[in-house]
């Protein structure tokens, strides 16, 4: 399987606060990791390190074979293959959620509007939101929100798909709507990594599972392993404490 992400030895550093000590990963095309941890523990600034949002102190961050890190690398144009879903949706609020979706093919002029039309109405359908396309956000529920957030990341058609906490803004009625539509990219054999606080969700989906703590990866491994017989104390102490 062709490497998709590949991350070595990351630092990022907020004046004299060390968010990111050493970061390790790597993800294979169709890879499915699922990021745990306590808050303030450095998962969302990793996230955001990845695709640039932060600019690392310092480290490697390769994406598809370009490193993101680089003095000459295209950013513009390397997040374009690179799907970000944040905790807020982020959406405009001017804009219908079909328009939402239709912005950034039109704005970027990848497509013409008809083709954005048809492929934004093709991925609201996709996201069970078919019949919300002429609906605003203010209209809409905070899942169909985000649901609408996830159908113009693909709208792009990314490589990869980060997911920083989607359900963390939800109601509990709501996350469950938004988790199905993950799932669903996950069997598609989106790459994706996700980082998230709903620990039955994470055991169900991925592949992989990371812990981190104190901005370091203290163990990772497979769903099984992590969640049934962690090797750390710290590990098992985070899991018996989201379980109480």
């Amino acid at each position: 399987m062709e490497t998709k992400v590949l991350v070595k030895d990351l630092h990022k550093s907020f004046g004299k606060l060390d968010v990111l000590r050493g970061i390790n990963m790597e993800a294979r095309e169709g890879d499915v990791i699922c990021v745990i941890g306590p808050s303030g523990s450095g998962k969302s600034t990793f996230l955001r390190c990845l695709n640039m949002l932060e600019k690392p102190s310092s480290g490697t961050v390769i994406i598809d074979g370009h490193e993101m890190t680089g003095k000459k690398v295209n950013l513009n144009r390397m997040r374009r293959n690179i799907g970000m879903v944040f905790q807020q949706f982020n959406l405009f609020s001017h804009m219908s959620a079909l328009k939402n979706v239709m912005f950034a093919p039109l704005d970027l002029k990848l497509l013409r509007k008809k083709e954005a039309e048809q492929k934004a109405r093709e991925l609201l359908a996709r996201v069970g939101l078919a019949d919300k396309a002429d609906s605003y956000p203010w209209q809409l529920s905070g899942g169909q929100q985000q649901r609408v957030a996830i159908a113009r990341s693909l709208a792009m058609n990314p490589d990869i798909m980060l997911f920083d906490e989607p359900t963390s803004a939800l109601d509990p009625e709501m996350i469950g709507e938004v988790l199905t539509v993950i799932r669903e990219l996950a069997r598609g054999g989106m790459t994706m990594i996700i980082v998230t606080h709903e620990m039955n969700f994470a055991r169900d989906i991925a592949g992989r599972v990371v812990f981190m703590d104190s901005g370091v990866i203290l163990e990772e491994g497979t769903p099984e392993e992590i969640f049934t017989r962690p090797r750390e104390d710290r590990t098992r102490q985070f899991l018996q404490t989201v379980r109480s």
